[in-house]
């Protein structure tokens, strides 16, 4: 519980400071396609760092409780993280096409996380 509620702020502490970092601090450095991949890369790391939030709290033994499918949603939201807004973070620095190959894996672990919870919700309701 407490590890995706921490897990959910640190990603939204850094979505913020990511975003205003992308907006002030590479103003002039950005062009205007690299400039939306950035942004595109903080809208869905506080996505998901709301998720986690959100998992951590229905974590608590008075709503879900930890079960293993909001534990597997927990690990594939903060990959999911890593490895999308990662690699979009660093596509927009360095313009490495390449790395555009690994920001669907990360995708995956969100589709993974999501319907994870879809599972622990119908789980929770029988």
């Amino acid at each position: 519980m407490k590890g995706s509620i921490i897990s959910g702020a640190v990603h939204g502490f850094l979505a913020v400071s990511l975003g205003a970092f992308g907006a002030h601090a590479l103003e002039n450095v950005l062009d205007d396609y690299s400039e939306g991949i950035w942004n595109t890369a903080v809208q869905y790391q506080m996505f998901h760092a709301t998720a986690l939030v959100l998992i951590g709290i229905l974590m608590s033994a008075k709503l879900f409780g930890e079960v293993k499918q909001l534990k597997i949603a927990m690990v594939c939201m903060n990959l999911g993280i890593v490895f999308f807004s990662g690699s979009l973070f660093v596509l927009a620095l360095s313009g490495i096409g390449v790395l555009g190959a690994i920001t669907p894996i990360g995708g995956v672990l969100f589709l993974i996380g999501w319907s994870m919870l879809i599972a622990a919700t119908l789980k929770a309701t029988k």
